[in-house]
């Protein structure tokens, strides 16, 4: 399906920082490529930075170079066409009376979709959206997006959506979350609600347990003083993990529109059973990695970084960099079946999945030749590296001889299997964003029903003597993260050979 490129002023809050040159630009240069940005749209950078309008270009142009490379066969016009989109607004956003060259660069609204992307600190987002109300850029046109962190916990995160709340109505709001924008979350829909395969199996009969790991093998690093302030819990399990979860364990919508996904997912929020007292310490694990080697190289603990990163600490940081859970759903569906959830930093390998475990046949009538039966089937859906779907399955080992069994495995790589390149998240969401269609953004519901379950569980550690067991990099995290899985005769899919 063709879109018609789309006119917009496209303001993005903290247009010097990481996100706008690493994903924010690289994005919308990619569009830009594609066809999908009117020739008037301009892309307008406020920052802090004494940066004019050429000053800002040649900064981006470098770091465009570096970070999305040249992707078309005369790149020098096409960055001078994306080039020509771009300027820079140096002002104190948190002060209503500093926008006026802001004001003087956009004008008053017009034809153009009004987009103001908040990549700034989460206390700025009433502060900002307010002094865009003050200075006449909001009208019914306009879109407000916010990045992750929504808050702190649940107090904070519903301040936040009061502020922004009270200049946007909620379909203007567009809470970001990528990871709802990667080829395999959208395709895990298409597996479930386009095919018929799995649906008979998809619920507590068919299903064993699931799996949902986001690993990572770099350490907070420069971001360490930030890092200590969030944690794993927060940065990654509140957003990314519940997300994922959702969409694997919500009933079909009845369309697939702004709002029908996101009531589905709300209901998997509101039946999560609480985890609070006692279950905090039987089903949570926090950990915090050492010093150690990763791909051979030797890399120093998080303490080690935070002091690297000049943080002013009273003593030992207990910021937990490394999670895992056992969580369930309370619903007919879901009922009995746990889902597992780990996501850490500075782990013995880069990779996001989904792991989906179907029961065992009721009754092995092909035994291996040492007794032992075939392994479960398996649903692995891959976000990264290598976005895919792999299938595992029994199969007859070739040859005479008898039956023996011998895991195969069905795999479908979208890179391989459509041979184009693969748009990234970013890329997909702008696009929604400016198109007006929130179906893969959180609602404020989502975000304070995923607080309400988040929160107990940050109230139970901060309430034990016990501090984050320490793990050394280049792991797959604390030994205790095992005996979580183990306890229950399963195993972290990945840490066995497939």
């Amino acid at each position: 399906m063709s879109h018609a490129p789309l006119s917009a002023d496209v303001v993005v809050v903290g247009g010097t920082g990481d996100l706008a040159m690493r994903k924010l630009l690289p994005a919308l240069l990619q569009r830009d490529h594609a066809g999908q940005l009117a020739e008037d749209t301009r892309i307008v950078a406020v920052s802090r930075a004494g940066l004019d309008h050429d000053g800002y270009r040649d900064k981006v142009s470098a770091e465009l170079r570096t970070i999305a490379g040249d992707r078309s066969d005369d790149p020098h016009a096409v960055d001078h066409r994306f080039l020509r989109r771009l300027h820079h607004v140096a002002l104190d956003v948190s002060d209503p009376q500093d926008w006026s060259d802001l004001v003087a660069l956009i004008g008053p609204p017009d034809h153009r979709i009004r987009v103001l992307y908040l990549a700034c600190a989460p206390r700025l987002f009433g502060p900002v959206s307010a002094g865009a109300r003050h200075n006449g850029l909001v009208d019914e046109r306009s879109r407000v997006v916010l990045e992750k962190p929504l808050g702190h916990d649940l107090a904070s995160a519903q301040q936040i959506n009061d502020e922004v709340g009270a200049v946007f109505t909620e379909d203007q709001i567009f809470r970001i979350d990528h990871y709802l924008g990667k080829e395999t979350v959208q395709n895990l829909l298409v597996l479930r609600f386009a095919n018929s395969l799995f649906e008979p199996l998809w619920n507590a009969t068919g299903i064993d347990h699931v799996q949902i790991s986001v690993a990572e093998s770099v350490g907070a690093g420069s971001r360490a003083d930030y890092y200590d302030g969030s944690g794993a819990l927060r940065d990654m399990v509140q957003n990314h993990l519940l997300q994922l979860l959702c969409l694997v364990a919500m009933e079909s919508p009845a369309r697939l529109d702004r709002d029908a996904v996101r009531d589905e997912k709300l209901k998997v929020l509101r039946a999560l059973a609480p985890l609070t007292g006692e279950d905090v310490h039987r089903y949570t694990v926090r950990g915090q990695y050492g010093p150690g080697l990763v791909d051979g190289t030797a890399v120093p603990g998080y303490r080690a970084e935070l002091d690297q990163a000049g943080a002013e600490a009273s003593g030992p940081s207990g910021t937990e960099t490394f999670v895992a859970l056992r969580a369930e759903v309370q619903n007919w569906r879901w009922a009995g079946v746990p889902f597992y959830l780990r996501t850490g930093k500075r782990m013995d390998r880069r990779a996001s999945e989904i792991m989906v475990q179907f029961r065992p046949v009721p009754h092995p009538v092909f035994p291996q030749l040492d007794g032992a039966t075939a392994p479960p089937n398996r649903l692995v859906l891959r976000l990264q590296p290598d976005e895919g779907v792999r299938l595992h399955l029994a199969a007859k080992h070739p040859g005479p001889g008898g039956i023996r069994l011998h895991p195969a495995a069905l795999d479908l790589s979208f890179a391989a299997t459509f041979n184009q390149r693969l748009p990234d998240a970013y890329e997909r969401l702008l696009m929604d964003v400016l198109r007006g269609n929130p179906t893969l953004f959180m609602r404020r519901d989502e975000i304070e029903a995923a607080w309400t379950w988040i929160e107990p569980i940050l109230d139970a550690w901060r309430g034990s003597p016990r501090g984050p067991r320490p793990y050394p990099a280049g792991t797959s995290g604390p030994v205790a993260a095992t005996a979580l899985i183990e306890r229950d005769g399963r195993t972290w899919h990945g840490d066995e050979d497939d």
